[in-house]
This record gives C-alpha cells, sequence and structure tokens, in this order.
C-alpha cells in the first residue's frame, strides 16, 4: 500500500514538473512572445520570464533583431527597353510583434517576395543611366515604397541597397563607345573655346596695334629680328609703306 501511494506521489511528481516545464518561458532581450489563450491572441509578453497556463496558452517567439536579406538577382527592363540584372540587400525588423504574426502567415518570406517585385517595378520607371549613377535615389525610393507597403505587417524596412547592376557584353560595348564619343565632343569644344579666345585676343591686338603707329613699328622691328636670327641665305620681307614715303620725302632731287 505505501509502495503505490509513494509510486503514485512519484507519478505526480513528474507530472506536476512536465507542466512547469511546458508553461515556463525565458525571452531573451531582442525577443517577444505572442500569447494566444485558447487561439485568441492574448498579450505581447517579454523579455524575461514567463508563465503560460499549460493547454489553454501557447506562444510564438519573434525577434525584434534587423534581419538582413539578399533579394535574388532579378531581370530588369528600363525605361529606355535596356535589360539588366540586378540584386540588393534588404535590412528589416519587426516594430509590432502582434500585426507580425496575426496580418501575415510568413512576415520573413512576405517581405522577401515583395522586395523582389518592388525591386523591379521601381527601377523599370527609370533609365540604364540613372540606375548607374543615381543609386543613392533609387535606393530611398525602394526603402519608402517597401516601407509603406510592409507597415501593416508590423515591419519596418530601414535599408535598401542596390548591390550590382549587371549588363551584356554588348551593352557594355555601347556604353564604352558613347563614353569616348562624349570625350571627343568635349574636347572639340575645348578646342574650339581656346580658338575662340585666341581670336577674340588678336582682334584686340590688331586694334591697339592700329591706333598707335609707334607700336606697329615696334612690332615689326621685333619681327626682323627674329628672322635674322634664323639660319637662311635669302630674307624677303614686306617694306612699310609710310616708311617708303619717309625715305622718298628725304631723298635729293
Amino acid at each position: 500500500m505505501i509502495f503505490e501511494f509513494g509510486f503514485g506521489l512519484g507519478a505526480l511528481f513528474l507530472l506536476l514538473a512536465a507542466l512547469l516545464a511546458t508553461s515556463v518561458r525565458v525571452l531573451r532581450e531582442y525577443e517577444r512572445g505572442v500569447v494566444f489563450q485558447l487561439g485568441r491572441f492574448w498579450s505581447v509578453k517579454g523579455p524575461g520570464l514567463i508563465l503560460l497556463i499549460p493547454v489553454l496558452q501557447q506562444m510564438v517567439r519573434v525577434d525584434l533583431r534587423t534581419s538582413v536579406h539578399d533579394v535574388p538577382t532579378q531581370d530588369v527592363i528600363s525605361r529606355d527597353n535596356v535589360s539588366v540584372k540586378v540584386n540588393a540587400v534588404l535590412y528589416f525588423r519587426v516594430i509590432d510583434p502582434q500585426r507580425a504574426i496575426i496580418q501575415v502567415a510568413n512576415y520573413f518570406e512576405a517581405t522577401s517576395q515583395l522586395a523582389q517585385t518592388t525591386l523591379r517595378s521601381v527601377l523599370g520607371k527609370h533609365e540604364l543611366d540613372e540606375m548607374l549613377a543615381e543609386r543613392e535615389r533609387l535606393n530611398i525610393d525602394i526603402q519608402q515604397v517597401l516601407d509603406a507597403q510592409t507597415d501593416a505587417w508590423g515591419i519596418k524596412v530601414a535599408n535598401v541597397e542596390i548591390k550590382h547592376v549587371d549588363l551584356d557584353e554588348s551593352m557594355v560595348r555601347a556604353i564604352a563607345r558613347q563614353a569616348e564619343a562624349e570625350r571627343e565632343r568635349r574636347a572639340k569644344v575645348i578646342h574650339a573655346e581656346g580658338e575662340l579666345q585666341a581670336s577674340e585676343k588678336l582682334m584686340q591686338a590688331a586694334q591697339v596695334l592700329s591706333q598707335q603707329s609707334g607700336a606697329m613699328q615696334l612690332r615689326y622691328m621685333q619681327t626682323l629680328a627674329n628672322i635674322a636670327g634664323d639660319k637662311t641665305s635669302t630674307i624677303v620681307f614686306p617694306m612699310p609703306m609710310d616708311l617708303l614715303a619717309a625715305l622718298a620725302d628725304r631723298a635729293p632731287r
């Protein structure tokens, strides 16, 4: 009789220990527990020690830390009909555990799929040059669209970064030719601007020389000195008419 009583007491103790083990939960600082009672939402618990009523209450753990998700490579057709492959990285976290569990079946998978479709739709509205040169602005546009749509799920999209924009070989060669043509155009424009400035300076110098006869004669003598320095046997140079007129006036008659 005593043996049966002891066996029954031990079984009861084991049952109580099992119930206690199933009712006690410990949540870390970055975790929250969404508790359901008889299938209905009851409360959000944590962090720390949580006691649940066995059988009547169940708990779902939710991690509040920022998750990093690599968005798979997507085929995107830009607004100027260029096909590119784009991938990105997504940073998001749960800010409302209740909505993250109740409003969507799998918030991680839902956010991932939404990021892929949003990446294609947003980048498809821009031209290739914008994808290559204005990534920061495009990152902000994608982040704002995602954040607005995931707000109903209790998800906060903190940041989106476009990692790579891959082009096929023919498009890379076309862009290289375009860049070379742009460099040649700029070189021609700079050369033309230099010629224009030089012609303006020459025009100003001609006006000064035409107004000052002494300056004209001085320039003429400098030119003669430069010619005399060359190793040539014959030098032919024009004689100014005013100088010939002065010599003719001084000649004896």
